[in-house]
């Protein structure tokens, strides 16, 4: 009991420490701001309407500038739609249904727009996600109900921490071609697993084969439907398309980060769209929108008789929603019971539409960065869970400095990994970086445990060329600077971009701008991104390999890779403050990005002091692949 107590006081604790920066940048802030913030699109044109479901009426908007800048609208996001003229009365809430390149979807509770909506400019604006803070919060309380069940509370009991695993024999081993011998061992305890069973999945492993793998396995074993969940909308999506490609019916529930046709026509809104009955919907609301429309056409100055009228015509209307409401019911039901795999992010798994369903067997992926609070909303589905992922790279996202302090960025799955060793697996084998580049990383990280195939572990670009370069920057006066609440260090940046120009001038001798190696630069600090970013991009002799050629801050990397990576550690002071560089996990998705070629540039004499940097240099030192910045000013 205390153990959910304490992590209904951590949620509180985030709760409040992320309401307080969000009312922070929006209660006092133009609009402008919040644009660059992320936290509105302004000005938006409305495309197009439709009815809903219900008295809901479903708007579809586009940002009609400002397209390059990020934004935080979600699916499922509370958002609130306003006119500049009055922007704190002419507003009207809803919730996102739907977002992709510039166009967004909302639903309104009302069955007409109100008419501010024709004057001036409109906006939308994100509010206060408490939803999902309500979603995790009574979770973690039906927890606390179920674990005094002796029947259905067994799994609750032993993730909070009193139980042990329990595995079936299976008579005959699972095998396949496909895997090597540590990915068949661990789909071989997810299938024997009778309540737990951890993947742990270092970098270039091969863990999303694995998983498709167990869940075909598992299908073929019996379990007739498998909920599968993440953190994030894109580890979600890879699952889905990986496991639709192996024939599998997979219902994706939610929005799709990536809106790729492939992954659209796994959502339910398509597979309503495309059910056999869609005709019989699509006359019910054609029928709704004409008796709506007609009720519209009476003006403001009527008499008794047009004001009943307009009354009759609206309640047809509602009465035609109605039914429609009923046949997506139906249909949305068959749609669920008949798919085999059923995918969602971690608050998703409550969406209504299958709130009250329960599962033999629950997968979270990418576990490592999901925040416990959130993994119990799926939790209380299962019988038995499959945790996948790796806690030695980035963590969870805790807003709170003392929620994270007092542990909540610690997650259920380390929690699981220390507890229960013998429900781990790692994999060992990985497929992606030169054995150079995945050692130092193999040795802190994971007990020297990582092999590399044979296919990557010699493979580099060119005759000659080095796999990995630490070039020390210590000496050179490139000294950090603070912008606002990032840091960048200018002097470093120009010193990557030449020395990257002079690397691709190398490549372009080996390759054709057609079939030319991909390369990341990448940095911890958002605004020495920036600077990077406008210097490559003004740089003649790397326009012709724009294209190849990705700028971004290493946490956006995590789960991708490149043949060629440029990490600017970018910190350079005389106090010998590395700031978050010193989360090595950050690091260890840095360096672990690479599949032929890591170049990392940084000042030894601010990072040498710790035991984690310090290393690594000695270990470029020991092959040779120490540089000074010195050696290029020739």
């Amino acid at each position: 009991m205390n153990y959910f107590q304490n992590l209904l006081e951590l949620l509180k604790i985030e709760k409040e420490e992320d309401l307080s920066t969000f009312l922070k940048q929006t209660q006092t802030s133009p609009v402008s701001e919040r644009r660059v913030n992320g936290l509105a699109w302004y000005p938006i044109a409305i495309r197009g309407t439709e009815m809903s479901r219900g008295d809901y009426l479903t708007v579809e908007i586009e940002r009609t500038t400002h397209h390059d800048v990020n934004h935080q609208f979600r699916f499922g996001m509370p958002v609130a739609l306003f006119s500049n003229h009055n922007p704190q009365t002419d507003r009207l809430e809803a919730i996102v249904n739907f977002y992709g390149n510039n166009i967004m979807k909302i639903t309104l509770r009302t069955d007409e727009l109100p008419d501010w909506c024709n004057d001036g400019k409109l906006g939308i604006d994100l509010l206060f996600d408490n939803n999902s803070y309500q979603e995790m919060q009574n979770a973690i309380k039906k927890a606390v109900q179920l674990i005094e069940n002796k029947e259905k509370g067994h799994l609750v009991r032993l993730l909070s921490g009193d139980g042990n695993p329990e595995f079936s024999t299976q008579t005959t081993p699972f095998t396949s071609q496909k895997l090597n011998a540590a990915q068949q061992l661990a789909v071989n305890k997810i299938i024997n697993a009778k309540n737990l069973a951890i993947v742990h999945g270092p970098p270039g492993t091969g863990k999303t084969t694995t998983l498709v793998e167990a869940v075909k396995a598992l299908i073929n074993n019996g379990d007739k439907q498998i909920l599968i969940v993440a953190p994030s909308n894109t580890a979600v999506d890879l699952l889905s398309t990986k496991l639709a490609a192996e024939g599998l019916n997979v219902l994706r529930i939610g929005n799709p980060a990536r809106v790729s046709s492939d992954l659209i026509s796994l959502t339910l809104d398509h597979k309503i769209a495309e059910h056999p009955d869609r005709k019989q919907l699509k006359d019910l609301r054609k029928r709704a929108a004409e008796f709506k429309n007609m009720a519209h056409k009476y003006k403001r100055s009527f008499g008794r008789a047009e004001r009943e009228q307009k009354n009759a015509l609206l309640d047809e209307s509602r009465k035609l929603m109605k039914d429609v409401g009923r046949i997506e019911e139906y249909i949305t039901e068959n749609l669920i019971e008949k798919a085999q795999v059923i995918t969602a992010t971690l608050v998703g798994a409550n969406h209504y539409t299958i709130r009250d369903l329960h599962f033999n067997t629950v997968v979270i992926d990418e576990a490592g960065q999901a925040l416990e609070p959130a993994c119990w909303i799926p939790l209380l589905k299962a019988n038995k869970v499959i945790f996948a992922g790796d806690h030695c790279q980035l963590p969870p996202t805790v807003k709170s400095a003392l929620a994270a302090k007092k542990g909540l960025g610690h997650t259920l799955f380390e929690k699981c990994v220390i507890l229960y060793p013998e429900s781990v697996i790692l994999l060992e084998e990985q497929y992606r970086m030169h054995e150079s580049i995945m050692s130092y990383p193999s040795q802190i990280f994971y007990k020297s445990k990582l092999q590399a195939h044979q296919t990557v572990a010699t493979q580099i670009l060119f005759e000659n060329d080095s796999p990995i370069e630490f070039i020390d920057t210590a000496g050179c006066g490139f000294n950090e600077k603070q912008d606002g609440t990032s840091l960048n260090n200018i002097e470093e940046a120009i010193f990557l971009v030449t020395h990257l120009i002079n690397y691709i001038a190398k490549l372009s001798e080996n390759y054709s701008v057609e079939n030319f190696p991909t390369i990341a630069v990448i940095s911890p600090y958002k605004t020495q991104v920036h600077h990077l970013r406008e210097l490559i991009s003004q740089a003649e002799e790397l326009k012709p390999y724009n294209k190849q050629i990705s700028i971004n801050t290493i946490d956006s990397f995590q789960g991708q890779e490149r043949d060629v990576v440029y990490i600017s550690l970018t910190r350079s002071n005389t106090q010998n403050n590395i700031g978050f560089l010193a989360d090595t996990r950050r690091m260890n998705v840095a360096l672990t990005r690479a599949k032929k070629k890591l170049v990392v540039i940084g000042d030894s004499a601010t990072i040498a002091q710790s035991d984690f940097y310090n290393g690594f240099i000695k270990y470029t030192e020991n092959l040779a692949m120490y540089k000074s910045a010195w050696e290029f000013a020739q």
